[in-house]
């Protein structure tokens, strides 16, 4: 299966919000290590449900405007974007993390 894709700022609108299927995206940084403890999460969903679903990742650094306009205060966040709004919203690293978001995708497609 493909990488996952990268979406930038100016990208988001036709990417995400247009899109005709359920968009999980992970904001993320590189100095932040929770992250790097859910990408392999992001990843799994990836290579489940790739064919059902976009994933895709933001880097917050290089895109501050998207998470400012949806309130990202802390990272990770993952939002599952449905029909062009936030279905479903993550904040932070938990253990059962992959089940949630997987059932939370699935209600979805």
């Amino acid at each position: 299966m493909a990488e996952i894709q990268a979406v930038t700022d100016v990208e988001f609108e036709s990417a995400v919000l247009k899109s005709d299927r359920p968009v999980l995206v992970d904001f993320w940084a590189a100095w932040c290590g929770p992250c790097r403890m859910i990408a392999p999460i992001v990843e799994q969903l990836h290579g489940e449900l790739g064919d059902k679903i976009t994933v895709m990742k933001m880097d917050i650094d290089e895109n501050p405007a998207t998470p400012m306009s949806l309130g990202i205060m802390s990272i990770p966040t993952v939002i599952i974007f449905k029909d062009g709004k936030p279905a479903e919203r993550t904040v932070g690293y938990r253990p059962n993390m992959m089940g949630d978001l997987k059932a939370k995708l699935e209600a979805l497609i």
